[in-house]
Order: structure tokens, then sequence, then C-alpha cells
């Protein structure tokens, strides 16, 4: 049966208007314009702005679900099960003619309590069909990937792997098994020039820890058996500059998810069209702007399944205007950007967005029960 499975990093599904002392990025802008007598007059501003806000990023947010029609989805950066059903009921059923239940979510590791959570067409699965396993208290010892590299954080070998999960979704599907290996990898610290190197031991561990995984579940047929890794792993392999010259970035922390292990079906896509997050950023480093069109979200899949082959779609009507959608247009003035592709309605220049990264969906071709492994 044919299968859309995606994955989103939804930026800061959050019921939270403050992570420890500093202020939600979306507010910070508007809140620097006024001054306050009073604490609590400026705690009302913000949680009106942010309100606000939120309202029009979360119907873009619950627009990219709908048209991306998926059957089952595995999501980012959502603060808790509560505030994930409530953004369900009150903007995706309200936009979309698919019904979604079987919301399952693990508190894990990272510090702002954005999880790692999965979504699934109702009428496809039973209660008893999703059993879902949290690996949050995994250990970087248990998988055997401690070493100096990781040492020199001042991290110990019996601390925990994941920055934030991997959730392992085993469902029945008509009868027929697969698992899902739901992940958000360590960030590369806003995109500062040495964030990508200086965080790459920590995603290669976590990238390692989740192969060990899949060993660990399927043994030694795990090339025979239906699985798929999907997530915001943090990371990429080439980057695509202005113009659609493409520079490998090589190695990375994903090396050992996809070197003889994962396929990921992006890769097969013409080159202008294998991103999922743009970056534009002042380089100390090259003392200039540099824009970057990379792929940081993934939905690898086992060997068997890419071997039945795979349709992939992109969301990016939910990005932002100054998001050039084909980096091959050399012409990157405001009145060219402003002028040129399909958003949805009331998406702004910066925001309000539908989330910062692309929506990434790929259609599988998931066999039978009496074929299925």
């Amino acid at each position: 049966m044919k299968l859309r499975v995606a994955t989103f990093n939804i930026e800061n599904l959050s019921s939270r208007w403050r992570f420890a002392e500093a202020q939600r990025g979306d507010v910070t802008a508007a809140m620097s314009l006024a001054e306050f007598a009073r604490p609590i007059e400026r705690e009302t501003a913000e949680r009106s702005v942010g309100l606000t806000l939120e309202d029009d990023k979360r119907q873009m947010t619950a627009l990219a679900i709908a048209e991306s029609r998926a059957d089952l989805i595995c999501l980012q950066e959502v603060d808790s099960l509560r505030v994930l059903e409530a953004f369900f009921a009150n903007y995706v059923h309200r936009m979309s003619d698919i019904r979604y239940g079987h919301f399952k979510l693990v508190e894990g590791n990272d510090r702002r309590g954005i999880d790692v959570a999965f979504a699934a067409r109702r009428s496809l699965l039973a209660a008893d069909q999703v059993k879902v396993t949290s690996h949050r208290e995994a250990t970087f010892g248990e998988f055997g990937v401690y070493g100096p590299e990781i040492a020199a954080f001042g991290i110990r070998a019996d601390d925990r792997v994941f920055n934030r999960d991997c959730l392992m979704v085993d469902l029945q599907v008509d009868g027929a098994p697969l698992t899902l290996f739901v992940c958000h990898l360590k960030s590369m610290n806003n995109g500062k020039d040495d964030g990508r190197a200086a965080t790459m031991p920590l995603r290669r561990a976590e990238a390692q820890a989740v192969r060990a995984l899949v060993r660990r579940r399927f043994g030694e047929r795990w090339r025979e058996a239906h699985w798929i890794v999907a997530g915001d792993l943090n990371d990429y392999r080439e980057i695509i500059g202005p113009g659609g010259s493409v520079t490998a970035r090589i190695p990375s922390g994903l090396d050992g998810l996809v070197e003889g292990f994962g396929v990921n079906p992006v890769a097969d896509l013409p080159v202008h069209e294998r991103w999922t997050h743009f970056h534009r950023a002042w380089s100390e480093t090259e003392q200039r702007i540099r824009e970057e069109h990379v792929q940081l979200d993934y939905v690898l899949l086992s060997p068997a399944l890419a071997a039945r082959g795979a349709a992939v779609t992109i969301v990016r009507r939910g990005l932002p205007y100054r998001t050039p959608l084909d980096p091959r247009d050399p012409d990157r003035s405001i009145p060219s950007l402003a002028l040129k592709g399909d958003r949805y309605p009331r998406v702004g220049w910066d925001r309000p967005k539908a989330s910062d990264h692309c929506l990434l969906v790929v259609e599988i071709d998931l066999p039978a029960p009496s074929s299925a492994p």
C-alpha cells in the first residue's frame, strides 16, 4: 500500500512564553520598541504579542500539514502532548479533510522542553497498533560511541547520548509492520561559523546510536526490514549556493546513517530541489553575507523500502518571502523575492511563517503482510 510519511520541525510549538531568562525570539523585535513601568505590564504585553503572532504562524503550519496529506507525521520542537493535541484540534482539523490521532510524545532531554512527537491518520490504525519506546535514558557508553571527542565536552560515558530523544514507533499498518525512529539531533549552534564543526562529534554519536538501535531492533535482517529514520538531523552533506552551485560538505555528522545504511530519497531530486532549510547570515570568517540552501530534514528509508521506490514532496509555501525558492535564481533583491513564489495568505517577509523548515513528505510502497519480513 502507498503510505505518505512526513517529517516537520514546526519551530517551537509551545505553551510557554519564556525559556529561562531569554525572551521568545519571535516577540523580541516588537518588545524592543516598548517601555514598561512594571514587570507585570511587560509580561502582559509580551503574552499579547506572542499569542497574536502564534495564531498567524500556526494557521500556516497547519496549512503545510494539510497540503502534505501525510498519513504518518514525525514532528520536532513540540512542547507537550497537550499543546500538540490542541494544535491539531484547533488548527489542522479546521483546514485538512484528514483527521489525525494516535498522538505520541515523551518528555525528552532538551533543556528548553522541545520534544519529538508522532501523529497518524486516525482511520489508518487502531490504538493497539501503535507502540512507542523512548530512548531518552540511553547513554554514550551503552552504544559504544564514547571517546576523546565526546569527553572534551565534559561529558561522561554514562551521560545521555540523545540531545532530545529517539522515539521508536512500532506500527501495524493493515497487518504490515513498520518502525519509525523519530529524531532531532544536536543543533549547530544557530549557524555560527564554527558551530557545525564544533558540535559534529555529538551529532555523529547520536547518528551512530540510532544506527545501533536499528541493528538492535532487527538484528542481521536490518536490510530486509521495513524501517524509517525521520526528523531534523541538523546536518547536511552538501551546500547549494547562489546560482545553484553545489559544494560537498563531507564528513558530516550524518555519515553513519546514510553510508551503507539508510537511503535518502531527496538525493535523487534535481540539485535545486534538494533542500529543506535556508540560512542567510553575516559570516565573520568570510566578512560577507553567506546564503546556503541545505537539507536538514530527512526521511531515511531501509534498503528494502527504498528498493520499492519512493516519491518526494517538499512543502515550501509556508516559508517567508526572504527565502529564495529556487537557488539557481541570481536575483536576490528585495523587489524580486517579494514578487516571486507561491505562498500561503499572510506569509510575511521574515514572519509570520509556517516554520523555518520545510515539511518533507516521502511516499513509500509498504508491502502486504505476506511479503513483509
